[in-house]
C-alpha cells in the first residue's frame, strides 16, 4: 500500500505531465492561428485582403480640358471653361445619417434631410428632385451638370455619401458668329474645325482612384492614385478675327441690298497662302448652331462650286504668254461674233469689229477674243493648265465638306465646252478655288496650297508651326510680271473700275456666269471680283462672290466689297501707299 508521500508525489507528476500536454496543445494552436492569420494577411492565398480593398475602391474618369481655337492674333474663336458635374455612386448614400467634419474640426451627425435640404439651397434644385438623384441602387448618376467650381465646392462640403464631382470642359464660342462656320461647333455631330481637329483638341483622359469607407466618406492616407488627364492641344489660325468680322458685314449688306442667294468674300496672303478672312453672308453662331440652316453651318467659300465665268481667262491669258503664243500686245480684229468648230461665240456688249490687243480683250472680258486666243491651244493644253492652276483639285484647308469642283477630263468635254472652258464656263470651282488663282500670279507665278492653320499649341504653351506649302512654280516671274501689268489694266481701263482704290494700285478681273437651276437650266447669275493690291508688289488677295442677286446686272457691282474690304486689309495692315502711277498696256491698236 502506497504511503501518503508517494501519493502526493504521483499527483504531483500527474499534474505537471497534465500541464505541459496542455501547454503544448495551447502552443500547437497558436502555431496553427499564427499560420493561418500569416496565410490570411500576408500571403492572401484567398484574395480576401484585396476583394475587400476593391469594394472600398472608387475610381473615376479625369477629363482633359479641350484646346482652344484661336485667331491670328490670339483672340479666343473657341474655348473650354472649368466646369464640374455633381454626380453620386448611390450604393454609398444609404442609411438615414451621415457623419461629417465640420468646419471646426468636430464630427457631427446629420439626417439625409438635412443634407438634401443643404444641397437644394446650393444647386437651386427642389429636395425631392434631389432625393431621386440620390438615393437608390444605382452605381453612378448625375445631381447636377456643367456647374462653377464655386457652386462645387459648396455641394461637395455637405459631405453627402456617395456624392462626388467630375470635372468637364464647357465650350464656349466668345466671338459668336464671327468666323462661326469655320470654327464649327461641338455636339452630337461636330462640325467645322471642332471636327477635324477633334484628335489634336481632345488630349486624353486620365483617372482618379481612391478608398471610401464604410460611411461613404473618403478614408485619408490610403490607396490614392492619381493619372492625370493630358490637355488638347490649342489650333492656332491665320484668320484675323477683326478683318473677318468686317468682311462678313460687308457681304452680307450687299447680299441684302441684292437679295442675293449668298455671297462670301476671301482674303488670302500673297506670299504665304494664308487665309486671313473667310466671310460668309449668312454665318452660323456656334453658340447656337440650330439658329442657323444647315447649308450655311459650313463656309460655302469651300463647300459649293460654281461656274467661275471671266475671272478664268486669266488662266487663258497665262497660257497663251506662257506657251508664246501670245503677248500682251498681240493684236486681233474682233468681230461681234466669232465661229469655230461650229460653235458660235459672242461676247456680252454689241460691238462692230475691233481692234483690240490681248490686253484689250482681256480688259473688256471678250469671250471672241479669248476663244482666238484659247484655240491655238489643244484640248490637253487646256486641260493641263486649269489643273496647273489647281482646279478641280483638292484644296484640304482642314475643312469637312470642301469641294475640289468639277473639271471633266478633256476626252469628255462636248464641242462647246471644249472652248466654254477658256472663259469659265462648262466646269465649276469654290470662291477658294478662284482667291488661289490670283494668288498664284500675285505670288510671281508660284502657287501654295491655302492654309487655314497657322500653329498647334501644347497645353505648356509650346507653339509648333505648321510648315509652309513650298509652292509649284506655275508661270515665269516674267509672264507674272505681264499677267499683273494686264490686271492692273483692267481696273484703269476695263471692267474693274468699281475696285480701284485712291492710295494703292489694283489690278482685278470681273467675273459673270449663269447659275444652273436643280430643274434644268438657269435661273440666275454668279458675280464674281478677284483683285489683289498695292500693284507696286502685290501682298493681299480679295475674292467677292454673289449668288443669285436680283436686279439689272448692269447696276450689280461687286466690286464695291472688294473696294471696302481690300482697303480695310491694308491699312489694319499697315501696308503702305502705292508710289507710282498705275503701269498699263494699250487695249486697242
Amino acid at each position: 500500500m502506497a504511503t501518503a508521500a508517494e501519493h502526493d508525489k504521483f499527483r504531483v507528476a500527474l499534474g505537471a505531465r497534465r500541464l505541459r500536454v496542455g501547454l503544448a496543445f495551447v502552443l500547437v494552436l497558436l502555431l496553427v492561428l499564427g499560420v493561418r492569420l500569416f496565410q490570411v494577411q500576408a500571403l492572401d492565398l484567398g484574395g480576401m485582403a484585396q476583394a475587400g480593398l476593391n469594394k472600398r475602391l472608387e475610381s473615376f474618369p479625369v477629363q482633359p480640358t479641350r484646346g482652344d481655337i484661336l485667331d491670328s492674333k490670339g483672340n479666343y474663336l473657341a474655348r473650354s471653361v472649368e466646369r464640374f458635374d455633381i454626380v453620386v455612386d448611390q450604393t454609398l448614400a444609404e442609411g438615414d445619417t451621415f457623419a461629417r467634419i465640420n468646419d471646426q474640426g468636430d464630427r457631427e451627425e446629420l439626417t439625409m434631410d438635412e443634407g438634401l435640404a443643404e444641397l437644394s439651397a446650393i444647386l437651386g434644385q427642389d429636395t425631392a428632385t434631389l432625393e431621386a438623384a440620390i438615393i437608390g441602387d444605382k452605381k453612378f448618376g448625375y445631381v447636377a451638370q456643367e456647374v462653377t467650381p464655386e457652386i462645387k465646392n459648396a455641394a461637395l462640403a455637405v459631405r453627402m455619401p456617395g456624392v462626388y464631382a467630375d470635372p468637364v470642359s464647357l465650350r464656349t464660342y466668345p466671338s459668336g458668329p464671327v468666323a462661326g462656320s469655320i470654327v464649327g461647333f461641338v455636339g452630337e455631330q461636330n462640325e467645322g474645325l471642332e471636327l477635324t481637329q477633334n484628335d489634336r483638341l481632345t488630349g486624353e483622359a486620365g483617372r482618379r482612384t481612391f478608398e471610401i469607407g464604410g460611411d461613404g466618406i473618403r478614408i485619408p492616407y490610403a490607396t490614392n492614385e492619381d493619372v492625370p488627364a493630358k490637355d488638347g492641344q490649342s489650333v492656332k489660325l491665320t484668320i484675323d478675327q477683326d478683318l473677318q468680322w468686317f468682311a462678313q458685314q460687308t457681304i452680307a449688306s450687299q447680299v441684302e441690298e441684292y437679295d442675293a442667294q449668298w455671297g462670301n468674300i476671301v482674303v488670302v496672303e500673297a506670299d504665304t497662302g494664308g487665309i486671313v478672312a473667310m466671310a460668309e453672308s449668312t454665318t452660323m453662331d456656334p453658340n447656337n448652331p440650330g439658329a442657323t440652316e444647315p447649308e450655311f453651318r459650313k463656309p460655302l467659300s469651300v463647300t459649293s462650286s460654281f461656274e467661275p465665268g471671266s475671272t478664268t481667262k486669266l488662266i487663258t491669258m497665262a497660257a497663251g504668254l506662257e506657251e508664246g503664243i501670245i503677248e500682251p500686245t498681240s493684236e486681233f480684229l474682233l468681230p461681234n461674233t466669232y465661229t469655230v468648230g461650229n460653235q458660235t461665240f459672242k461676247d456680252a456688249f454689241e460691238h462692230g469689229e475691233e481692234r483690240r490687243t490681248a490686253a484689250g480683250i482681256f480688259a473688256k472680258s471678250m469671250n471672241t477674243g479669248t476663244v482666238m486666243v484659247g484655240e491655238q491651244l489643244s484640248k490637253q493644253q487646256r486641260y493641263d493648265w486649269l489643273t496647273k492652276f489647281g482646279i478641280g483639285q483638292p484644296l484640304d484647308v482642314g475643312l469637312n465638306g470642301e469641294t475640289s469642283g468639277i473639271l471633266a477630263q478633256p476626252e469628255d468635254w462636248d464641242d462647246r465646252q471644249q472652248y466654254t472652258v477658256l472663259f469659265g464656263q462648262g466646269l465649276a470651282q469654290t470662291a477658294l478655288h478662284t482667291a488661289m488663282v490670283y494668288q498664284t500670279i500675285a505670288n510671281d507665278g508660284v502657287r501654295l496650297k491655302p492654309r487655314l492653320i497657322d500653329a498647334y499649341i501644347d497645353p505648356d504653351g509650346t507653339e509648333h508651326k505648321v510648315p509652309q506649302d513650298e509652292g509649284v512654280e506655275v508661270v515665269s516671274t516674267e509672264t507674272s510680271a505681264k499677267l499683273q501689268k494686264m490686271l492692273e489694266t483692267v481696273t484703269v481701263d476695263g471692267s474693274g473700275a468699281s475696285g480701284a482704290l485712291d492710295e494703292y494700285r489694283v489690278g482685278s478681273k470681273t467675273g459673270t456666269a449663269e447659275a444652273p437651276s436643280a430643274t434644268g437650266g438657269y435661273d440666275g447669275y454668279t458675280l464674281t471680283y478677284a483683285g489683289m493690291a498695292p500693284m507696286d508688289d502685290p501682298e493681299y488677295v480679295v475674292v467677292v462672290t454673289l449668288q443669285r442677286p436680283q436686279g439689272d446686272l448692269y447696276y450689280l457691282i461687286p466690286g464695291e466689297s472688294f473696294q471696302k474690304v481690300m482697303e480695310q486689309v491694308l491699312n489694319a495692315r499697315n501696308v503702305s501707299p502705292s508710289t507710282g502711277k498705275p503701269e498699263t498696256y494699250p487695249i486697242e491698236y
